[in-house]
């Protein structure tokens, strides 16, 4: 059955855009504030005594009490001694040259990490794809071309990744990796160690190997399954089968590699040798959510007759599933880690306790202990807005995992969700849906030839 994208879906994919990229072009507009503007707005804040919580606000009247007293320390206060107000100065330096630099990162990062999200429930779900093919599963051929329409913005969305990470390095102040920062490294002699991984030049080259190796993956997949429906004879899933096989090895050592360069090395003094399993499971848990939202969407249009309660059953049991492995995986980093107490390592944590108390143990309790409640029955996995609801928690769980990843190396306590957040996250929903959904309108929604597909029309659990 053929799918055409609603003119009135392709309206609120645009407005999303439109509405994202005037929020986003705000919010970089702002960031580039001065020394002396940073200053006086502490200063503002302190007066006025505003606060709204662990935010912008609370965090910018906090230092400008420092302001302040700095202040009165400057104008000669006769009880303190001139070598203690140069300390305090410099302190008011410090603190006044962090919060400026946490808002000249901040859309960079907001921006990033909304890219980042979309593209790795992309890439989970043409991983995920894959091993239908290579473990030839009967279950889900009715949703493969769902699939394939989710991987549509794999190659547009991992580009846009690669080029703010670079462009954040080149035409930007080194806003998201100091590596990138020739004075960083020149002062920095563990990061110096590196350099053969971490420089520009590597970083753009591998992203580039990345992104070509699951974009010809999915090019060539979708050709043979389209072809396939043409076909007398099943040579084209047997090439489908082979070269997924041979990409299943190819992405797990490239997601692992994308997991270090695009991730982990925000943070270049830090590294976990379980981090590429990490990202994996988050991304996978992503993937199977969005796939099993887009299937409820079409079924509900009446687009995918075919599916039964058994899919999304199906969909629902791996969505649980890869819940508890990321916890686990979660778990196992977290643990070794602190029980080691190794200070380079264990910083990666402390960080993230200290300052991000509410989305780092907020983001534990989405991601493990509301699809562990919503998801364990058996009966609940067939109720489509239950798994809705458990899917709303996971996607928000893990868009906070990735802020957690990236913003305490970026803009330090300085974080809050607002607008820089909020509107990316709006213009990258916006494209993800364009191109998702123009993707789903180029073939028939059903493969027909797929030597499986009976046994998913018949698919009971």
């Amino acid at each position: 059955m053929e799918y055409k994208i609603s003119n009135r879906l392709r309206l609120t994919a645009i407005i999303l855009m439109i509405v994202g990229a005037i929020g986003v072009g705000y919010s970089f507009y702002i960031s580039h504030a001065t020394f002396e503007e940073v200053e006086n707005m502490l200063a503002n804040e302190s007066h006025h005594g505003e606060s709204d919580g662990h935010g912008e606000t609370a965090d910018y009247a906090e230092e400008s009490s420092v302001s302040s007293h700095v202040t009165e320390e400057a104008n000669g206060e006769e009880n303190h001694s001139s070598s203690n107000s140069h300390e305090v100065v410099d302190e008011h330096t410090k603190h006044v040259n962090h919060v400026m630099h946490a808002m000249h990162n901040r859309p960079w990062s907001a921006f990033y990490i909304a890219a980042f999200f979309f593209m790795m429930i992309s890439l989970g779900v043409l991983a995920f794809y894959a091993i239908q093919y290579a473990a030839q599963a009967g279950w889900s051929p009715l949703l493969l071309r769902v699939m394939e329409g989710i991987t549509a913005y794999l190659l547009p969305g991992a580009l846009i990744v690669l080029a703010i990470a670079i462009a954040s390095g080149t035409i930007g102040h080194y806003n998201i990796f100091i590596w990138m920062d020739p004075d960083v490294v020149a002062h920095d002699k563990l990061i110096q160690g590196k350099v053969g991984w971490l420089n520009i030049w590597g970083f753009a080259i591998r992203g580039l190997i990345f992104i070509g190796g699951w974009s010809l993956y999915r090019y060539f997949s979708r050709k043979f399954s389209i072809a396939q429906d043409k076909a007398n004879d099943n040579k084209n899933f047997k090439k489908i089968f082979r070269i997924s096989a041979a990409f299943l090895v190819f992405f797990i050592y490239t997601e692992s590699m994308m997991s270090w360069d695009w991730i982990m090395s925000v943070d270049p003094h830090w590294f976990s040798t379980l981090f590429g399993w990490y990202v994996f499971a988050g991304m996978m848990v992503c993937a199977v959510t969005v796939i099993a939202f887009i299937a409820m969407y079409l079924k509900g249009k009446g687009l995918l007759p075919k599916v039964n309660d058994s899919h999304f059953h199906d969909l629902a049991k791996f969505m649980f599933a890869f819940s508890i492995f990321w916890t686990y995986l979660w778990f196992s980093q977290f643990m070794l880690i602190w029980y080691s107490n190794i200070p380079e390592e264990v910083t990666y944590f402390i960080t993230r306790i200290e300052d991000y108390k509410l989305p780092f143990f907020g983001m534990l309790a989405m991601n493990f202990i509301f699809p562990l409640l919503l998801l364990m029955n058996s009966d609940y996995k067939r109720i489509p807005w239950f798994i809705v609801m458990a899917g709303i928690v996971i996607l928000a769980g893990h868009y906070i995992d990735v802020f957690n990843m990236i913003m305490p190396a970026t803009v330090g306590d300085q974080w809050y969700i607002g607008i820089p957040e909020i509107c990316s996250m709006l213009f990258f929903a916006g494209l993800f849906i364009f191109i998702v959904f123009t993707a789903l309108s180029k073939a028939p929604l059903t493969p027909t030839r797929n030597p499986f597909v009976k046994e998913s029309e018949h698919f009971h659990y």
